[in-house]
């Protein structure tokens, strides 16, 4: 009976520690998920901005 609860109390501990580090794993994800989007957006509002410096200054 002791080893039964013992194997029951350590398989809590696993499934405990396994959640934590999936929790963690999808925070970090989402860090960089946001951290790309954000890098992308500005990437693509500046090559705007030269697109358009350019434009006008080719026009004039």
């Amino acid at each position: 009976m002791v080893v039964v609860v013992v194997m029951v109390v350590v398989a809590e501990e696993i499934v405990v520690v396994v959640v934590v580090v999936v929790v963690e794993v999808v925070v970090v994800v989402e860090v960089v998920v946001v951290v790309v989007v954000v890098v992308v957006v500005v990437v693509v509002v500046v090559v705007v901005v030269v697109a358009a410096v350019v434009v006008v200054v080719v026009i004039e």
